[in-house]
């Protein structure tokens, strides 16, 4: 008797089609990637600046000088103590400068300037620029004038020491209070 012999059929391995045909395992690794990376980028993109700049509150300060501006004394000490309690209160300060003859007359066309151009509180240093403080206050009731180192008090005029210990807590607190009306 012949035996047959049985053959088995031949598995043979699957044919590959041309092309890359990525594994379960690398198509979830590449979605959980690619998920971060859109997270990362949508993070990025909504998180909030840090401001660039002061925020500054709705009044100003002003300071009125003698022809030297704040370069010189007087006006330099008080322009120093002026912008550091800017930074804590947020009150806008800024200085005009009185050019030609130093007289209450000449004087007083910057302080009408300075009254009239939203100035909450002009702050005179030199004697023209206080002779025409003492002079003029009364014209603008809705400003608050400082004169530093002389004058006289009145309704809306105060008088502050020019000495380095009473000149920066008096302005601190000036425009601390500024800072409390306009907020």
């Amino acid at each position: 008797m012949s035996q047959q012999v049985r053959s088995r059929p031949i598995r043979r391995a699957p044919v590959q089609q041309p092309g890359f045909r990525p594994s379960r395992r690398l198509v979830i690794g590449a979605g959980a990637g690619a998920a971060l990376v859109v997270a990362g980028v949508v993070t990025w993109a909504l998180w909030p600046e840090p401001p660039r700049q002061r925020e500054y509150l709705d009044a100003t300060a002003c300071l009125l000088t003698d022809e030297k501006g704040i370069a010189a004394d007087p006006a330099k000490p008080v322009w120093t103590a002026m912008q550091d309690a800017s930074v804590t209160s947020l009150v806008k300060v800024q200085h005009l400068q009185v050019d030609g003859p130093q007289t209450a007359e000449n004087a007083t066309t910057y302080l009408a300037s300075l009254a009239n151009s939203r100035c909450n509180v002009v702050i005179a240093v030199g004697e023209a620029q206080i002779a025409s403080v003492a002079k003029n206050a009364a014209t603008y009731p809705g400003v608050q004038f400082l004169t530093v180192g002389g004058g006289s008090a009145a309704a809306n005029v105060q008088v502050i020491d020019s000495s380095a210990g009473a000149l920066k807590p008096a302005l601190e607190d000036r425009l601390d209070a500024l800072a409390d009306d306009a907020s």
